[in-house]
């Protein structure tokens, strides 16, 4: 079994984006079978199934480390600075024991602990896991921090490519910035972007998350939400014949019929059969479901409850309600509560409830006009193309199985063939990646 440690200043409970990110990643590492070490200066144990090392220098405010930085913004790398440098060597020699990977963030691109980045450069030299420096920013492009940066080491190892080590940076702009530092293609460069767990943001209950899996709601296009019963008035047929004519559009629809079978009308069976033989005949098994038919893993029926309902508005990219006759219409309600948008059949309680907000047509107009108005909305509203772009690029899920895992599964990038005894390195003209020797020299030694 692969194992991954993350290393940081610091981890949660410390407040922070990457502290965060650390949390994250550890969780989507074990959920897929990965074993995971934290290493961070301060902090405290933030998943029971991953443990922590504290090492207090890695922390960007151990007190020894602030005497250094005095010194460094002085220019001054002496014995504080070589001290330091060598404790956390020794220290992440033996945290390092046992790691496959060890994912760094920032302390390869960020001048918060420069001893921290000369003890990386040093391990590094003699072996040991592969680094994945992960950047989300960059001192040495960023305004704020450039008037501290010097043009020798330590300084300069935050913008010269690390031998054997993996980059990683946040966005296309972050890797231009990164490529122009180095001088070389971007293609040594992997961009992994941050992401965002649907479930979570929108605080989806698990049954309603085992529910979209089953069904797998979030990669529909729309993912239409009919809430009702099926009954003969709700003309649950038309909606069928409408998602049929969104996939001819090259659309992925999925129309989920909330409701059973109405319970006090004997004709409800005849009408569930007739919905049956129209999803028959237009080949929409996969597209139209209804709730009622549907069975969890042990057997056991889903069961609308309102706190499902509520997740499923949430999720749903519209509201589709083609009733022929109605005394009033909750659902339109509870649409407009959430900004769901709605396209519903044009009949009286429908606009009295919604007068232009909504999206309505006339039961005289063939379903294929109604699926190309929903299609024209999709294409052109902001908001929904947003989502969809968000829910098809940036999940979590999405992000590990096509970025994370590709880079942590991949072999170890070729280390540059070094030469014992090199004094202090040059900041080449190009930009360049410097070759690190077989025993680094410490930055005090030269």
């Amino acid at each position: 079994m692969t194992t991954i440690g993350v290393l940081h200043f610091t981890c949660p409970p410390i407040v922070g984006g990457v502290e965060s990110l650390m949390a994250l990643h550890s969780r989507l590492l074990l959920e897929r079978g990965y074993r995971v070490r934290a290493l961070a200066g301060r902090g405290d144990r933030f998943h029971r199934e991953v443990p922590l090392e504290l090492i207090p220098a890695l922390d960007s405010k151990y007190p020894p480390l602030l005497a250094v930085n005095q010194e460094l913004r002085d220019g001054v790398v002496g014995p504080r600075f070589r001290a330091l440098a060598d404790e956390l060597v020794e220290r992440l020699r033996a945290a390092f024991g046992g790691l496959d990977v060890c994912i760094v963030h920032n302390a390869l691109s960020l001048h918060f602990n420069l001893p921290l980045t000369d003890a990386l450069w040093r391990l590094a030299a003699e072996g040991g896991p592969r680094l994945v420096a992960w950047c989300h920013d960059l001192a040495w492009t960023n305004p704020l921090y450039i008037p501290l940066m010097r043009e020798r080491e330590p300084w300069s190892l935050l913008r010269t490519r690390l031998p054997g080590a993996s980059y990683v940076v946040v966005s296309e702009d972050r890797r231009e910035d990164l490529r122009r530092l180095w001088g070389t293609g971007a293609d040594a460069i992997t961009v992994i972007p941050a992401g965002v767990d649907p479930a979570a943001k929108l605080r989806l209950r698990g049954a309603t998350v085992q529910l979209a899996e089953h069904l797998g709601l979030v990669g529909a296009w729309p993912f239409m939400l009919l809430p009702a019963r099926i009954t003969k008035r709700k003309n649950v047929e038309y909606a069928i014949r409408v998602t049929r004519a969104l996939r001819d559009r090259g659309l992925r629809p999925l129309l989920l019929v909330t409701g059973p079978p109405g319970p006090h009308n004997v004709r409800s069976v005849d009408y569930v059969d007739e919905l049956q033989a129209e999803r028959r005949a237009l080949d929409v098994g996969a597209e139209v479901r209804f709730l009622y038919e549907e069975r969890r893993p042990d057997g056991r029926p889903w069961r609308a409850t309102d706190a499902m309902m509520d997740d499923l508005y949430q999720l749903a990219d519209l509201l589709l309600f083609p009733s022929t006759q109605e005394g009033f219409g909750i659902p339109l309600l509870e649409a407009g509560l959430v900004r769901l948008p709605v396209f519903c059949s044009d009949i009286p309680p429908f606009r009295e409830i919604a007068g232009d907000a909504a999206h309505v047509f006339s039961l005289e107009d063939p379903p294929a006009r109604v699926a190309e108005r929903i299609a024209r909305f999709l294409r052109t509203d902001q908001t929904a193309r947003l989502r969809r772009h968000v829910l098809d690029t940036y999940t979590w899920d999405r992000v590990f199985r096509e970025r994370i895992e590709p880079l942590l599964t991949a072999s170890q990038p070729e280390r540059s063939s070094p030469s014992a005894g090199v004094g202090p390195t040059p900041e080449p003209a190009s930009g360049g990646p410097t070759p690190a020797p077989r025993r680094r020299r410490r930055v005090s030694e030269r």
